[in-house]
């Protein structure tokens, strides 16, 4: 038996030929690279929502990123201020806005990791609704006390909140902040009891720490910053793992005679809507990791005492799981609710 020869046509020789000389300089099917070409993105001027007021330290790094993001993409940022209803309302807007990425929000970590155990029912789903791309930031704060306290360290602070169980304060702006779950934290690392006194504005919140109302309170650089280099109040430790770099004769909470691992920090993220085409997800993670990067930011969170937070997106997430599992344990334990 032998095989029979049919000589192509003109025509399908030279798709031949064609397809040949494409395969050999490795560019692949035309058609393929069609399909791999990324979407047009930005079409329109993007959105950034924040829960943030006008003149926060969050929402000025926001607003300083914009610009830089402004520059890259070529389309108008609007940073768009929805402050109130513990951020609902502009996690709100987020919802039923663009969902091809023209519209991101500006998330704190409350609302990701803290509120889903707080709140019975929350007005959005935390894994469903969002897409964190990365942390802007990360903020370590510093426990504060009057500048003429009896305290000279952490362990003072909570050997007399174990000799008086229950009768030490401290304060915070509201319930299910980093620094209302911070020193519940404290509380369960060392069995102790305090009272948790809510005020309306940080301002008085350390002015109370100062005058000698509250025993003491966590704060940040920006917040209580400025009624310490008043000498209004001191810093006796750092919630971070290491002391800080602005006070390094500051000790952690762990040197300052508190228990060991304890480590709180505050911090924000960009997120995206869920599902957006990896094309586009990518470029604004890259867009921000590039902006980030740049010298002015770092001037301007050596103001506020913010730290960078440099993650991939899997180990992201891996740290808001673990973040979640454990401020879930802390908020059982201090039988903590919002309705």
């Amino acid at each position: 038996m032998t095989d029979r020869f049919t000589r192509p046509s003109r025509k399908a020789f030279l798709k031949m030929a064609a397809a040949g000389m494409t395969a050999a300089l490795g560019l692949g099917a035309l058609p393929a690279m069609a399909n791999e070409t990324a979407p047009e993105w930005p079409t329109k001027p993007v959105r950034i929502i924040t829960p943030f007021p006008v003149g926060s330290g969050p929402e000025g790094v926001v607003r300083l990123l914009a610009e830089k993001l402004q520059k890259t993409w070529g389309k108008p940022v609007i940073v768009e201020n929805r402050p109130g209803a513990n951020g609902f309302i502009a996690i709100d807007a987020f919802r039923q806005g663009a969902k091809d990425g023209h519209d991101l929000m500006h998330l704190d970590n409350v609302h990701l990791v803290a509120y889903p155990h707080l709140f019975k029912k929350l007005p959005y789903d935390p894994v469903k609704d969002f897409e964190p791309v990365l942390p802007l930031f990360r903020a370590n704060f510093f426990l504060t006390t009057a500048a003429n306290s009896k305290y000279r360290n952490v362990g003072d602070v909570l050997a007399d909140a174990k000799a008086n169980p229950g009768k030490l304060n401290y304060g915070s702006w509201s319930v299910g902040n980093p620094v209302h779950l911070g020193t519940a934290l404290l509380e369960a690392m060392t069995n102790t009891e305090m009272q948790h006194v809510v005020y309306k504005e940080t301002s008085q919140l350390y002015t109370g720490v100062a005058n000698g109302e509250l025993n003491f309170a966590l704060g940040t650089m920006a917040t209580a910053g400025p009624l310490q280099r008043a000498g209004k109040i001191k810093f006796i430790g750092t919630t971070g793992l290491k002391r800080h770099p602005a006070f390094p004769d500051v000790p952690t909470v762990a040197e300052s005679g508190g228990p060991a691992g304890y480590e709180v920090s505050g911090w924000t993220t960009i997120a995206t809507p869920k599902g957006l085409p990896k094309a586009v997800a990518d470029r604004i993670q890259r867009d921000l990791e590039k902006a980030l990067a740049e010298p002015e930011i770092a001037q301007r969170y050596a103001t506020f005492g913010y730290d960078l937070f440099p993650t991939t997106r899997e180990q992201f997430g891996s740290f808001i799981q673990s973040e979640s599992t454990k401020w879930a344990g802390v908020i059982q334990r201090a039988k903590a609710s919002l309705d």
